[in-house]
């Protein structure tokens, strides 16, 4: 015979129940989605956001621009220097007469000068630059992708350095106690009371 105990069903844990809650919240999850899709993607902003090509087929032969630089020479041009593969010539050569090239969904870096836009700068959004350019002709959406990705990943290393020394600075205060946890506790007040924009 099964003792009542036995036969209820285990109730949730409360990390469980935490995220059913969590779930409960429609416009929280969704954005908790979004959120992370963003963070995911911006990991990849080499191959999103770059004005070099991924892969080139030239002459027979398989380049990776992102991975490493090139000549002109080595792709068709005429000098030695680094090739700028926004320039309509360069493009010209990498993508005709059987040679091809795969370029990144949006074909600039975060520092990208194109000296080759159709419109003055700052630009207004174009198909050529979906974000527009800023004073100095770079692309918006390139330094976006780039930038969330800076600030996302410091926010999230930050966060978990703070969760780190608190769990150990309240295990230690815990663990000794009396003068230890009143020492913790003055050094909590006093950064407690730095004013946030000087901090």
């Amino acid at each position: 015979m099964t003792s009542a105990a036995t036969s209820r069903p285990l109730s949730p844990s409360p990390g469980r129940r935490a995220w059913q809650r969590f779930r409960r919240n429609r416009l929280g999850f969704v954005s908790f989605i979004v959120f992370t899709v963003l963070v995911l993607l911006s990991l990849f902003a080499e191959v999103l956001s770059t004005d070099k090509p991924l892969v080139v087929r030239y002459e027979g032969h398989t380049y990776f621009p992102v991975l490493r630089d090139y000549s002109e020479k080595t792709l068709g041009g005429l000098f030695e220097t680094r090739t700028d593969y926004l320039d309509a010539f360069i493009r010209e050569r990498i993508t005709s007469g059987g040679n091809w090239a795969v370029y990144a969904p949006n074909p600039y870096g975060p520092r990208t000068l194109n000296y080759f836009a159709k419109y003055p700068n700052p630009s207004a959004p174009s198909s050529q630059n979906l974000f527009g350019t800023d004073d100095r002709g770079r692309d918006l959406l390139a330094q976006l992708i780039y930038g969330f990705r800076v600030s996302v990943l410091f926010a999230l290393a930050l966060t978990a350095i703070g969760v780190v020394l608190g769990i150990v600075a309240g295990a230690v205060q815990g663990y000794f106690g009396g003068k230890t946890d009143l020492a913790f506790q003055r050094v909590i007040a006093i950064c407690g009371s730095i004013p946030e924009l000087y901090l």
